[in-house]
């Protein structure tokens, strides 16, 4: 009997702690099946940047492209292709031979010119003097005949001997007489009127700007440095024949270089003067350039399938490594913000254009009005709201939607 009681207490107990494990296996199983698993991340104070990267081209900040000034040939090419050259150096030279007969043909022409408006200064050539003298002298005599005849013609009339009419007809032509003499000595004393001499002159003008332009055209056809550089492109050879127009040659101070960024035209309104600019360059793996914004776009035009704004860059730290004509990265820094809170991009949400998080408090999440400042590709900045330390979810791993007061299980 004392074993049966003995055998039931023990049976009983053992039921006991079944049922308090299946109980307790219960509650556990229930709890665990209601928690969302989620990432999360802690709240730290860093820098965080906004940036914006697209493509360039480098282009020296001066360029010096040479063309042939007329239709010729070259003669002889002193550089190759990057060469470091001096100022004044001679680079190339070009068939002068019909640029010295224009110089000389010009020449004449402005001492042709030159020598009418000298004999205009003078009152006329020599022949013209000589004709115009003679001109006078014979009007002279004339006058003296015709100032006789009206007198002696004057006294007979007093007599009876001349009408009046015969005294009239006497007295006009010593006055036409007059006249001519007046006329004569008023050309000998002015004999060029004003638009006279300022066509002269203009002809003068003409033939000095034609003979200027032709000792330009001349000095051309020998091609010389005029800074010290870098040749980076010769694109004739000796004896090639060479229309005008034709570049010959590219040189550069490659120290002094600049990149002209496209950026989208979405982008441009985030664009300041001033802003960092970094640039890297396939052709050099591991190595960049640090630069700025010097001046934004005045326009937008078409490049390729995009509509973009022409940004130039000035190049802080140029060493000669990048060469004009290549096709670069840049990356401009649109804001920056030090030693502030941050979260990752994931974890903001947005209601009604009010930003908010979710906190983890004791396995929980807590809906928290957040304030932001810079907003990059992966990091938020959190001005208010938020203390560093805290914990927030940044999502769920079973596509679960998070709300207020879920109980979360954080997954590492």
């Amino acid at each position: 009997m004392a074993e049966e009681a003995k055998q039931s207490r023990r049976y009983w107990v053992w039921t006991g702690i079944a049922v308090v494990l299946i109980a307790v296996f219960a509650v556990s199983r229930q709890f665990t099946q209601d928690q969302i698993p989620v990432h999360a991340a802690v709240v730290v104070r860093s820098t965080l940047r906004s940036t914006v990267s697209t493509n360039g081209l480098v282009e020296p900040v001066q360029n010096y492209e040479f063309y042939s000034p007329l239709a010729t040939s070259v003669t002889r090419i002193y550089v190759h292709e990057g060469d470091q050259v001096k100022a004044g150096q001679v680079l190339m030279q070009l068939d002068a031979v019909n640029a010295k007969a224009h110089v000389a043909s010009a020449m004449s022409g402005l001492r042709t010119a030159q020598a009418s408006l000298d004999a205009l200064q003078q009152g006329g050539s020599m022949a013209e003097q000589q004709n115009l003298e003679s001109n006078l002298r014979r009007a002279r005599l004339n006058l003296q005949q015709a100032q006789s005849e009206w007198k002696a013609l004057t006294q007979l009339q007093s007599s009876g001997a001349a009408s009046a009419s015969e005294v009239a007809a006497s007295r006009q032509r010593e006055l036409l007489a007059e006249e001519a003499v007046q006329s004569l000595e008023q050309r000998q004393r002015k004999p060029y009127s004003a638009i006279e001499f300022a066509r002269a002159q203009a002809a003068v003008n003409e033939a000095q700007t034609a003979l200027d332009a032709a000792r330009v055209v001349l000095a051309q056809t020998t091609v010389v440095a005029p800074v010290a550089g870098t040749v980076y492109a010769v694109n004739v050879g000796v004896s090639d024949y060479v229309e005008e127009g034709k570049l010959l040659l590219q040189m550069a101070d490659l120290s002094r270089v600049r990149v002209r960024a496209y950026f989208d035209e979405p982008e441009i309104g985030q664009l300041a003067v001033g802003q960092p600019i970094r640039i890297v360059w396939d052709a050099r793996p591991g190595h960049e350039w640090h630069g700025h914004i010097t001046q934004l776009p005045s326009t937008i035009v078409s490049y390729g399938t995009r509509n973009v704004g022409e940004v130039l860059v000035a190049i802080d730290d140029a060493d000669s490594g990048l060469l004009p004509e290549t096709h670069v990265t840049v990356t401009v820094t649109t804001s920056s913000q030090a030693n502030v809170l941050t979260v990752p991009r994931e974890a903001l949400h947005s209601e009604g254009g009010k930003p908010y998080v979710y906190r983890i408090v004791g396995g929980k999440l807590v809906h928290t009005p957040v304030t932001t400042g810079t907003i990059n590709l992966t990091d938020v900045a959190i001005l208010s709201g938020l203390r560093e330390g805290d914990l927030v979810a940044t999502g769920s791993l079973n596509g679960s939607a998070l709300g207020e007061d879920n109980p979360v299980k954080v997954v590492r």
